[in-house]
């Protein structure tokens, strides 16, 4: 046979083929599908649409793809107990409560006529029908306790901070975008005596930045002064700032350093706008990211603090290039390996601390129910966390993500993963409701306090509306799906320039909002969260420590009073020094060391190395129960880099080691 013919029977024999295919799917009788079915999805019935408004709030189409498998393993997988298919390729999510309350109603089963776009032997819905089916169970249960705490007002503020950091005077420090406030006599920083707050007229201690800190990044450094160092800006030299503080005072007496920087002697190797800055294992700090000013050009770079004398020391990051502009204030943590993890829009990595070259490229993360390509970066702007390390120091470390935004759809999730385990893969959990530029505290007994953001839209200038003001408790000793609590809602709006911090008395202060959204202010108010724990009308614990000056595996004696349990329940908690600005809490870390005790005087045991804790100043609770004594701060690991010596420039003064 000549190779024409041949071609010609074979051409004429797939027409056949497909011919027949076609014609037997035509003659089968479609059938709902009711076995098979992934997790415990049982189906219920075809469901009426009520007109233009529709049951489900979550739309995917699958115009090739849609089956029971596939739209009810993706409702399921994000949260969604009840799911349906319509017009035979498009699969809906949402809640059960939603069929009732968007007027959803019975059909005849004959209405649901169509195939699946994925499966033409089984029905996906019909016009405007859909093929429902309902999740046999708790998907996930969102815990109401009875005692929930409280917000309180706490004191008038001066300014819609930027930035909010304790420093181990007790004090909070607070950074505001100085040179373009909208505060004329603004000096751009000003520090809280906690100890004063109802007398405001020495409340308020007013200090100075020489350039704009707007939109920079900070962390509390290892050295013996536990100074803050502040990175970045907005514009020109300010992006290239360097700027440090050494907390002085005690409570009721101000203290007299204020911030110290020259723009003509120290700076950064290139500008940084939204920059992120990390302690690392060798005690030096890690800068990562941001822009080269406000509407310039992306920095996919990094570099490290003190600068090696000579040439430019920055690496050029592509991933992170790749990514611009959605991936600024990338999330930077430690892990006990001594590997870097970056998340950075939608992804995530693990870098060499020495090289910072990419070891491991993890799984991406997770979005929302429609879009995989939801971020949880700035300007999608989600909130990061390492879960608590305990003694010792065995299992794998977890980190967790919680918010975020598909292009201006809030993300109601979070998302974690142990990224050096064998094989990491992102868990989903749902939050009870959407949340853009949150902020997420660690608390003293290993739970994480998450407030703050909005129900709509990215961070930036006008750029989201609809408060969420209800606070929300994460507690991961819990199972997965059941770790969130509700808690008490307040009537401020803190969305874009919001900060919460942990207070050493166990307290949540919450600050800030500069949304420049119709309707919703500048806010000057500051206000705190009384957590559960303190609602309780305990008394709390009193814990003394004679050495703050800790070494890796040494073992220090503390002495504390209990006033409702015995040594032998309680607990110590290592809470680090953190500074928080855009829902990045800079630094955080919770560890729970091993410890035993001798009447009141117990021996705690510091963690084993800098892998495990970077150094750096914690505060140290013990727990009553549940009762948090107030944090006293204690440094662990030294200053292997010297930060203490740095920068030996005129104008600055370095405390030592």
């Amino acid at each position: 046979m000549v190779p024409k013919m041949r071609s010609v029977l074979l051409h004429a024999f797939f027409h056949l083929v497909v011919l027949l295919v076609t014609v037997t799917a035509a003659r089968a009788v479609l059938t709902v599908q009711t076995t098979n079915l992934p997790g415990n999805w049982k189906y219920s019935r075809c469901l009426a649409e009520p007109g233009a408004v529709r049951v489900f709030p979550y739309q995917i189409i699958l115009a090739n793809n849609n089956t029971a498998q596939n739209c009810l393993s993706q409702c399921s997988a994000f949260g969604y107990p009840a799911a349906g298919m319509e017009f035979g390729d498009e699969c809906w999510c949402g809640d059960v409560a939603d069929i009732t309350n968007n007027g959803g109603k019975t059909a005849p089963e004959t209405e649901c006529s169509m195939a699946c776009s994925g499966d033409p032997l089984h029905l996906c819905g019909g016009t405007r029908r859909l093929q429902l089916y309902l999740w046999n169970g708790n998907l996930f249960t969102w815990n109401t306790p009875t005692n929930i705490g409280r917000y309180e007002y706490l004191v008038p503020g001066l300014i819609p901070p930027l930035l909010a950091t304790v420093g181990i005077n007790g004090k909070v420090s607070f950074l505001e975008k100085g040179g373009t406030s909208e505060f004329r006599n603004s000096t751009g920083a000003y520090e809280l005596d906690l100890s004063l707050v109802d007398d405001f007229s020495h409340a308020w201690r007013e200090m100075h930045v020489k350039t704009d800190v707007f939109c920079s990044g900070a962390v509390v450094l290892p050295d013996k002064a536990a100074r803050i160092l502040n990175v970045g800006g907005w514009s020109l030299n300010s992006t290239f700032g360097v700027r440090l503080y050494a907390p002085d005072g005690s409570p009721g007496v101000n203290g007299t350093n204020d911030w110290e920087e020259d723009p003509n002697t120290l700076q950064l190797q290139s500008g940084r706008w939204y920059p992120t800055a990390l302690v690392m294992a060798n005690g030096s700090v890690l800068v990562v990211g941001g822009e080269k000013g406000a509407g310039a050009p992306a920095n996919p770079t990094l570099e490290v603090l003190p600068r090696i004398p000579g040439g430019s020391t920055q690496i050029f990051l592509d991933w992170l290039s790749r990514t611009d502009p959605n991936n600024l204030y990338p999330f930077l943590h430690v892990l006990p390996s001594g590997l870097i993890f970056v998340g950075y829009y939608n992804k995530a990595r693990l870098l060499d601390p020495v090289t910072f070259a990419t070891v491991k490229v993890l799984p991406n993360i997770p979005g929302s129910v429609t879009s995989f390509l939801a971020g949880r970066t700035y300007p999608m702007e989600g909130v990061s966390v390492l879960l608590p390390q305990r003694a010792p120091y065995t299992d794998p470390i977890t980190i967790l993500v919680c918010g975020g935004s598909n292009f201006g759809i809030a993300l109601d999730n979070c998302v974690s993963i142990q990224p050096e385990s064998a094989n990491p893969t992102w868990v989903i959990e749902r939050m009870p409701s959407k949340r853009v530029m949150p902020c997420m505290v660690a608390l003293p007994d290993g739970t994480f306090m998450i407030v703050n953001g909005a129900h709509q839209g990215v961070a930036g200038f006008g750029l989201a509306s609809d408060p969420n003001l209800s606070a929300l408790l994460y507690d991961p000793s819990k199972p997965v799906n059941s770790r969130i609590s509700i808690l008490g809602s307040t009537n401020i709006a803190r969305m874009y320039h919001s900060e919460a911090t942990l207070l050493p008395d166990g307290r949540v202060l919450i600050s800030g909002s500069d949304p420049q959204t119709p309707g919703l202010p500048e806010e000057l108010r500051i206000e705190v969260y009384i957590p559960p724990y303190l609602n309780q009308g305990f008394t709390q614990p009193v814990v003394m420590i004679p050495n703050e000056d800790w070494s890796y595996g040494g073992q220090f004696q503390i002495n504390v009073q209990l006033f409702q349990g015995q040594t032998s329940g309680m607990r110590v908690s290592l809470v680090a020094a953190t500074s928080s600005t855009h829902g990045n809490t800079m630094g955080g870390r919770t560890i729970f060391p091993a410890f035993s005790c001798q009447g009141n005087v117990c021996t705690v045991t510091a963690p084993p190395n800098a892998k495990v804790s970077p150094p750096g100043w914690h505060q140290l609770f013990i727990l009553d129960g549940p009762t948090p004594s107030h944090g006293v701060f204690i440094r662990i690991g030294g200053d292997p880099a010297q930060l203490g010596n740095w920068p030996a420039l005129p104008g600055f003064h370095p405390p030592g080691v």
